[in-house]
C-alpha cells in the first residue's frame, strides 16, 4: 500500500476523534528551527460530516486490539487496515508543513500490540519531528490508556497537549461497551498529566527567576525549554450512546476541570458507524444536544456559572429549543431587566446576549456616556436577544411582547431575524474543506485537497475567489494547481 493509501485511509478514521483544538501555547519562532506554536497559530480545516479539526489530523494506525462497541476501527470491522511508519508520518508531516497545507499535528491511534508498543511509534514519530527535522510547532498527541507513565513523561515532553479520551461518561457504561478499557487506565494518566505538568511549570519559573537560560541545540535543552505538556490536556465525551443525562455529563465535566486541570471537555454526538444490540436502536445524531452542552461548558468556564444553577435533578435533560444561559434568565425572571448604565459586571455577564468581552465593553464605555440600545449595537451586543433583559436609561426594548417566561421563552426559541445586512443564511455553502476533495472538479484542480484556509488567496469559506473585488481590489495573481506529492522514503 502506497503513502497517500495511507493516509486517506488514516485520515478519515481520525475524523471521530474531535479531542482537538488550536495550539493553547505561546511559543514563537525559534533560530534554526522550523514552524510555531502561537495561541491562534494552529490552522483549522473541516471534515465532510462538518466538524473542525487541526491538520494534519491522522491516526498513527487503525489497527486495534480492542473491539469498542461504538468505534469505527473495532478489531471485528471488517475494513482496511493499516499503519504509518514512524519515518513515512513525519516526513509526510514535514512535506505538508512546507507546502503551507498545515502548522501542526494532531496525532491519534488504535492500539497495535498493546498500549506501550503504539505509544512508542508516537515517540519515534515525534522524536523525528523534533530533533531531525527541527519542527517546532504545534503537537497534539492521543494517550492511549494503559501506556506505562515514563512512556507518558517521554510523549508529554515531545508534544504540546496530551488527551486521554474518557470516552464514556460513567463506569457502567465503559463496562457495557467497551469492557476491555479500565477507568483507572484512563483516570491515571490524566492524574499524571495533571501533577506533572503543574510541577514542571513551577520548575522553569523557578528557573527563570535564578539563572540565566541560554538557547541550546541538544536534545535536553529542547525539551527543558518546551516543558511537559505546556497546552495541558483533553478529553472527549461521547453523547448519546448511553443513557446519562446532561445532567450526569456536565458534574463530571466540572469535576473534571476540577480535579484533573484540564483544558477543554470535547462533546462528540453519537454517530451510529456500527450494528451493536447494545447501541441505541436509531440512526439519529444528537447535534443539538452536543451543541447545549458546550454552551453550558462554556459557561462553566468563562461566566461564573455552577453546574446547579443550569440543570438540576428534576430538568436533567437541558433545553433544545433555547441555550442554557437564556433558560437560566428565565428561570429567574426575578432579576431583569436590569438597567445596562448601573449594573455591576457579574451581573451584565448574566444576561442573554452579553457575552464577557461585551461586558467589559459596557462596563468602560458608560463611564463617558449614557448608553442608548444604538450605543449596545456599536459595541457589538447581541441586542436582539439582550433587549428582553435590560433596560437602556429606563426604556425596555421588549416591546410587541410581555415580560413574562411564556412569552419571552416563545421570543428566544423563534429564529432570529438577522436583516438584510449580509445575512449568511441567504448565501449558498458551497461545501467544507476535507483532506480530500469531494467531487471530480476539486479533485482534478487539487486546489482544495490539503487547505487549511492559511493562504490570503482562499475566501472566508475556503474557496477561490471568483474576482478581485472578493480580494479587497487587490490583485490576486494566478491560482494555480498544487503538484502532486512526491514519494517519500518509507525507511522504518
Amino acid at each position: 500500500m502506497d503513502l497517500m493509501q495511507k493516509l486517506e485511509i488514516l485520515a478519515d478514521a481520525a475524523k471521530y476523534d474531535v479531542a482537538c483544538t488550536s495550539s493553547g501555547v505561546q511559543r514563537s519562532a525559534q533560530r534554526g528551527q522550523l514552524g510555531s506554536a502561537r495561541a491562534a497559530g494552529c490552522c483549522h480545516s473541516f471534515t465532510p460530516d462538518g466538524r473542525c479539526i487541526s491538520l494534519l489530523k491522522v491516526l498513527m494506525t487503525n489497527v486495534c486490539i480492542y473491539d469498542c462497541a461504538y468505534c469505527a476501527n473495532r478489531r471485528s470491522n471488517e475494513r482496511e487496515r493499516c499503519t504509518f511508519t514512524p519515518r513515512e508520518l513525519a516526513d509526510l508531516t514535514m512535506e505538508f508543513y512546507r507546502r503551507n497545507y498545515i502548522e501542526g499535528l494532531f496525532l491519534s491511534s488504535g492500539v497495535l500490540r498493546t498500549p506501550d508498543y503504539t505509544t512508542e511509534l508516537m515517540i519515534r514519530t515525534l522524536e523525528i519531528l523534533r530533533f531531525q527535522y527541527r519542527f517546532n510547532g504545534y503537537i497534539h498527541a492521543k494517550t492511549v490508556p494503559g501506556t506505562a507513565p515514563e512512556l507518558i513523561d517521554r510523549l508529554a515532553s515531545l508534544a504540546d497537549r496530551l488527551s486521554v479520551n474518557l470516552e464514556l461518561p460513567s463506569q457502567e457504561s465503559l463496562a457495557l461497551l467497551a469492557p476491555q478499557k479500565s477507568r483507572q487506565d484512563i483516570l491515571s494518566p490524566m492524574k499524571r498529566i495533571a501533577e506533572c505538568s503543574q510541577a514542571s511549570k513551577e520548575e522553569r519559573a523557578l528557573a527563570r527567576r535564578r539563572t540565566t537560560v541560554y538557547a541550546g541545540h541538544t536534545n535536553t535543552a529542547c525539551l527543558k525549554r518546551r516543558g511537559y505538556a505546556p497546552a495541558g490536556q483533553s478529553t472527549q465525551l461521547i453523547v448519546g450512546a448511553t443513557p446519562e443525562s446532561d445532567l450526569h455529563i456536565l458534574n463530571l465535566t466540572a469535576a473534571l476541570y476540577r480535579n484533573v486541570s484540564l483544558k477543554r471537555v470535547f462533546f462528540s454526538a453519537y454517530l451510529p458507524v456500527n450494528r451493536d444490540k447494545r447501541l441505541p436502536d436509531t440512526d439519529a445524531v444528537q447535534l443539538d444536544r452536543e451543541h447545549r452542552l458546550y454552551q453550558a461548558d462554556w459557561l462553566l468556564r468563562f461566566y461564573r456559572f455552577d453546574v446547579t444553577e443550569l440543570i438540576d435533578d428534576a430538568h436533567p435533560f437541558l433545553e433544545t429549543d433555547i441555550d442554557p444561559k437564556a433558560n437560566w434568565a428565565l428561570n429567574h425572571l426575578d432579576l431583569f431587566p436590569v438597567e445596562v448604565n448601573t449594573a455591576p459586571y457579574e451581573t451584565l455577564l448574566r444576561v442573554p446576549g452579553i457575552g464577557v468581552r461585551g461586558a467589559k465593553l459596557i462596563v468602560g464605555a458608560r463611564r463617558t456616556a449614557m448608553l442608548r440600545a444604538d450605543d449596545l449595537r456599536k459595541l457589538g451586543i447581541a441586542y436582539k436577544r439582550a433587549r428582553y433583559f435590560l433596560t437602556c436609561n429606563g426604556v425596555w426594548g421588549g416591546a410587541g411582547c410581555t415580560f413574562s417566561r411564556e412569552s419571552l421563552h416563545a421570543k428566544l426559541a423563534s429564529p432570529i431575524d438577522g436583516g438584510a445586512h449580509g445575512r449568511r443564511a441567504d448565501r449558498p455553502i458551497p461545501g467544507q474543506l476535507s483532506l480530500f476533495g469531494n467531487d471530480d472538479e476539486a479533485s482534478a484542480s487539487q486546489t482544495v485537497g490539503y487547505t487549511t484556509g492559511r493562504s490570503p488567496r482562499l475566501g472566508a469559506n475556503g474557496e477561490a475567489p471568483a474576482s478581485q473585488a472578493e480580494l479587497g481590489g487587490k490583485p490576486a495573481g494566478q491560482l494555480r494547481a498544487s503538484p502532486p506529492l512526491p514519494s517519500l522514503p518509507r525507511s522504518a
